[in-house]
């Protein structure tokens, strides 16, 4: 029987580097997104059967409906990847930020809470399965002008380990993959270094090896993984005369 993968976030960048990742494995898909035509593109180019849903993770009943249809067509997914997301520079004193606030968290956490749901105790019951969070390097430390995107990826890891003990011993793995800078419409808009960046399908090939081997939680590439260690080590003082100065994501909200 071929693998069955969920994924969220797919109608570009690695969501949608994942998909074309598992379609050449000969995986059976199911691509969610906010982008009908992306993700009606993305299904033709890719080899094998899939659906599409189009819908905002932000919506439960319309991921709940998305997951029932998956689950009658093809069976229970083997791995959901819930990779959706939203970036957005934000400054706590400009009022009009609050509703970005809004939308990152409810976005970026409850819209990955919303996407396991439906498949948690299935898969408990299974015995088996993968539950694949995408956080960030950026919810290791919080970094200036980006207090929504820090805080919602810092809430994510926070999140994913609690489920991850959650399920300990189920046969479910609950994987948390923490990226650094990779090309996608999210980081082509910064005009700041982003060191170690990955093409997004290199870093798919990644993500998919740590997926595979049921990784409780890592950093890609490695090297960041080194850096977001050393992050941890700095004493806040010299944490913040550091990072005053770096540079900031423009205020707007993008999707991933």
């Amino acid at each position: 029987m071929p693998l069955r993968v969920f994924i969220t976030g797919a109608s570009s960048g690695i969501g949608a580097a994942l998909a074309r990742h598992y379609a050449a494995r000969g995986a059976t898909l199911g691509l969610v997104g906010r982008r009908r035509d992306a993700l009606d593109a993305l299904a033709r180019s890719l080899p094998g059967e899939h659906a599409v849903y189009r819908l905002d993770v932000a919506a439960p009943a319309a991921l709940a409906e998305a997951a029932a249809d998956f689950n009658g067509r093809f069976g229970l997914p083997d791995v959901v990847i819930a990779n959706a997301g939203v970036s957005v520079g934000t400054l706590t004193e400009e009022a009009g930020d609050l509703a970005a606030f809004e939308r990152v968290l409810r976005t970026n956490v409850l819209g990955m809470v919303a996407t396991f749901q439906p498949f948690v105790a299935p898969m408990r019951e299974r015995g088996a399965g993968r539950l694949v969070g995408i956080a960030s390097v950026a919810g290791i430390r919080g970094l200036p002008g980006a207090g929504a995107y820090s805080a919602s990826k810092a809430a994510v890891i926070a999140y994913l380990e609690s489920l991850r003990v959650e399920l300990h011993g189920s046969g479910v793995k609950v994987v948390t993959i923490a990226p650094g800078y990779i090309e996608t419409p999210m980081t082509v808009v910064n005009d700041y270094p982003m060191p170690f960046m990955l093409p997004a399908d290199e870093a798919a090939r990644r993500f998919a090896r740590a997926i595979d081997a049921g990784t409780g939680y890592t950093v890609i590439p490695w090297q960041m993984g080194v850096v977001a260690k050393l992050l941890r080590l700095l004493p806040n003082p010299l944490f913040d005369r550091i990072f005053a100065r770096a540079g900031r994501k423009p205020r707007g909200l993008l999707d991933t």
